[in-house]
């Protein structure tokens, strides 16, 4: 099973325009003051402004702007947001969609393997169209994402907490498969299958923090 397209960047300078690498340097620690106020502000601004029209054109407009790096300095600010807070949460949908659609084969690939080794329901839960292409995984990144700003956002982030642990299972399989083969990549998967499952837990987290109005 390939993994293909996959740049590892040592140097994070702009960490959401390097998604893949990005996700292997994640996640930002969440520091008191201006900064940590204002991605509270921008996220709850946003989410309210989305669904408070409830318009599908305004939905379709934020995707585009962050599939196209038009919202690139807020999601930065957002990156440095606790798993406990809204701006967290939206962080981390926001670079699950970016790695995608930076290398739809390669994720396809990690998903795919994931699904195989599985003995949960999480293949389902996350929702992936068959037979798992890139382009149905990027469609289910997408639909992930729109899911923040229409429907129930818990049921989005427990969609995105299966989704991570399905992908952190696929890397965790395909580094044991490289591992007699290339140890540098084998160790650089088995991070990213720990970054897939502490996201998992943080996005499952953060729904019960929604339906419970804890969520900062």
């Amino acid at each position: 099973m390939s993994i293909q397209g996959e740049v590892i960047v040592r140097n994070f300078q702009r960490p959401v325009l390097q998604p893949t690498a990005s996700f292997d340097w994640v996640i930002g620690s969440d520091e008191p003051g201006a900064a940590h106020r204002l991605a509270q502000e921008t996220s709850w601004a946003l989410l309210d402004r989305v669904r408070r029209v409830a318009d599908p054109v305004v939905v379709e407009r934020v995707l585009g702007l962050a599939a196209e790096e038009g919202i690139d300095d807020i999601a930065e600010l957002w990156s440095g947001a606790g798993s406990h807070s809204l701006a967290g949460m939206l962080w981390r949908i926001y670079l699950l969609r970016r790695i995608v659609h930076a290398d739809p084969e390669g994720t396809a690939d990690v998903f795919r393997a994931g699904q195989n080794v599985s003995v949960t329901i999480d293949p389902v839960v996350a929702g992936a169209a068959e037979p798992v292409t890139p382009d149905s995984i990027a469609d289910l990144c997408d639909t992930l994402l729109r899911g923040v700003f229409v429907g129930d956002l818990a049921v989005a982030l427990e969609r995105a907490a299966s989704y991570c642990r399905v992908m952190s299972l696929g890397a965790a399989f395909v580094a044991d498969t490289r591992d007699s083969l290339d140890d540098e990549h084998a160790a650089e998967l088995t991070t990213r299958a720990l970054r897939y499952a502490t996201f998992a837990d943080e996005l499952h987290g953060g729904a019960r923090r929604w339906r419970d109005g804890t969520l900062d």
